[in-house]
Formats: structure tokens, C-alpha cells, sequence
């Protein structure tokens, strides 16, 4: 939070309105489902609804807690409009919708310079400290264990239903919260949609099937595929995995402070590319993981973001083919001074099962 006034300095702002929840668990820790926090620079108060009265007592940090019987938007309007000292007041345009600013302006009452916070707590966010890389190494961890146990359950005549349902009650067992995402489990040739949802099909022999895998600990999430072939793998589908992983391995060796976002997605990219397969290659190399499966540096063209020691992102090639299938294998990483240490410790060579 005292990072985060000297970013309403620099703007400047006399507060900043925080509606997004995974930024409010951030700056002051809680983590219902129902809060607003308004920060400025001498105090902070947060508020919420009935429901959470003990809960954010035991769990909200840094700010005082007020229990708005008459609408979160309204008591926190109610305080911008007793302080006239409040003018300019940052907020998030893409966590606000138009009828909640509407809502807001009703409460404030008077004029207000409303101010583009710029993304000030996503980049703050962007940046983890030791306690949260921990923790998500240890949600890396446990989703590479889960990988190891449930693997076995890939076979021909399973449904990706079922596969996906052992995944996550693997994850609970170890104590996580639940998955981060919907599990995805593709077989076949489904297997090209990069971002297939589980369904009754079942698992036939000679199919690849790709299994992306990620669970919340403690708040933070981790973020994990692998891909298997069921049977014994044609040449042509050790080729295709070979090249995915070389371009996975590019995509680490790219990852080092000072490195734009934009040249870790090249890095992977161009080993596709010279492989024959770049047209194959479809989405983004990766992305920020945190207190959200998707959060900055986005790892694509176009995305100058000079990464830091502290980042932990995704590193995630792939090549979908229809009628053939895909194959993507994603490791989370955190971004040192030695360069990117690997989170998930799940085996990367191709599993034939």
C-alpha cells in the first residue's frame, strides 16, 4: 500500500478507488467476495457487506473496515463527498463498468476529477516478493505432483471428463483451493483447439492428449501443460514434440532481466518458425502468474515490458494441426538474475503411455 501512494504521487491523486478483488487481497488481504477499498495518503479504509464482518476483521491489514449497509459504491461515494480535500481520485476504467462510475459520481455528489490509474497495482503486482514466488512454487509443485499421479489414468477409454475430475481432486487432496482455470483435457483430435473444455469423449489409443493443469494455494496460482500420446508415438509426432519442446527451452534461455516480453515470444517463436511450424503456433508464448492465472507481462509481440528479477510468468509454445491434434508444454518460471529458474518440475520429454 505505501508503494502504491507513491505511484498517486507521481499521478498526481489525492486517492485511489480499488474495485478489482485479486488488487484489493493484494494490498490489504482480504479475500471475500464482496469489497471496495479507498486509498489516500495518510489512511485507507475498506468496505464491505454483512456478510464479511468477522472475516475482515481477522484478515483485512493496513485499513480501517466499515460495513456499508446501503451499497459498497454509495458508502464509498459518501466518503469522497466528506473530504472535499479528495479532487483528483485515480480508479481502474477497465474494473470499473459504466454503471458503477455512474453509481459512484451519484454518491460523490460534486465534482471530482476522475484520473486513469494506469495499471499502477498490476504492475506492482507484476513483481513478486519472496513470500508470494514461494508460494507459487509451491502451487507449481504440487500441480507437477498431481501430473505425476493422475497420468496414469490417461488410457484409451477414459472420458476427458473423468480426467479432468482426477486432476482436480488430486489438487484439494493436497490442500489447494481448487484449479486456478477449468482444467483443460483435449484428446485427438481436439486436441488442436488450444482452448478445449472437457467433455464426455473418450480417450482412444494412438491420440495425443493434452493436459493443462494449473491449482490456487494460499491465493496463488500456478499453470502447467503437458502432452502424452496414447500408444506408441509416429515419427512425425515425436518430430512436431521435439520442436515444441526446443522452443520451449528458447523461450526460458530468453527469459533475463532487462529482456522485452516481445523477445522471449521471438525466441520461442523463431524455433517454430524454422521448423516449418510457425503457422501452427497460435497464441502468445505466456503470460504473468499470480493471485490470477492471467496477469502482466504478456509474452507476445508488441508487448515492450522489460522483465524483471521477481516476474513469474509462463513460458507455453505449442502447434495445433487439424485433423492431426496439438501439442503444447508450458512450465511456470521466475525470472532471476541468473536467468529463469523453473517452478513446475513435471518430466518435458514426450510420455508415451
Amino acid at each position: 500500500m505505501e508503494r502504491l501512494r507513491l505511484s498517486l504521487e507521481k499521478l498526481p491523486a489525492d486517492a485511489i478507488v480499488v474495485s478489482h478483488l485479486p488488487n484489493i487481497r493484494y494490498l490489504c488481504g482480504f479475500s471475500g467476495s464482496a469489497g471496495l477499498l479507498v486509498i489516500e495518503h495518510a489512511r485507507a479504509t475498506f468496505f464491505t457487506d454483512s456478510r464479511y464482518t468477522i472475516q475482515s476483521q481477522h484478515e483485512v491489514v493496513g485499513a480501517r473496515v466499515r460495513i456499508a449497509k446501503k451499497g459498497l459504491l454509495r458508502a464509498a461515494g459518501e466518503l469522497l463527498r466528506a473530504s472535499r480535500s479528495l479532487r483528483r481520485v485515480a480508479f481502474s476504467p477497465a474494473q470499473v463498468t459504466v454503471a458503477q462510475k455512474e453509481a459512484l459520481d451519484a454518491a460523490v455528489f460534486r465534482k471530482v476529477r476522475w484520473l486513469n490509474d494506469g495499471g499502477a497495482i498490476e504492475k506492482l503486482r507484476a513483481v513478486k516478493d519472496a513470500g508470494e514466488i514461494e508460494i507459487i512454487r509451491e502451487a507449481a509443485e504440487l500441480v507437477s505432483r498431481t501430473f505425476e499421479r493422475t497420468r496414469r489414468f490417461v488410457r484409451a477409454g477414459i472420458s476427458e471428463l473423468n480426467l479432468a475430475a482426477e486432476i482436480e481432486r488430486d489438487f484439494k487432496r493436497q490442500g489447494a483451493e481448487g484449479p486456478s482455470f477449468e482444467t483443460i483435457v483435449a484428446s485427438g483430435e481436439r486436441s488442436a483447439w488450444p482452448h478445449a473444455h472437457p467433455t464426455r469423449k473418450l480417450v482412444a489409443k494412438n491420440e495425443l492428449v493434452v493436459l493443462d493443469q494449473g491449482a490456487i494455494l494460499r491465493g496463488y496460482c500456478s499453470d502447467m501443460t503437458r502432452t502424452v500420446f496414447v500408444g506408441k508415438a509416429p515419427r512425425r509426432i515425436k518430430s512436431l514434440y521435439k520442436a515444441v519442446q526446443d522452443a520451449l527451452e528458447a523461450g526460458k534461455a530468453a527469459a533475463q532481466p532487462g529482456v522485452k516480453a516481445q523477445d522471449v515470444d521471438a525466441a520461442a517463436r523463431k524455433v517454430l518458425r524454422r521448423a516449418g511450424l510457425a503457422r501452427y503456433f497460435t497464441h502468445s508464448t505466456g503470460h504473468g502468474v499470480g493471485l490470477e492465472i492471467h496477469e502482466s507481462p504478456r509474452l507476445g509481440k508488441g508487448d515492450q515490458t522489460v522483465l524483471t528479477e521477481g516476474m513469474v510468468i509462463t513460458v507455453e509454445p505449442g502447434v495445433y494441426i487439424e485433423g492431426v491434434g496439438g501439442i503444447r508444454i508450458e512450465d511456470d518460471i521466475v525470472v532471476t538474475a541468473h536467468g529463469a529458474q523453473e517452478l513446475t518440475t513435471a518430466p518435458r520429454d514426450l510420455i508415451e503411455l
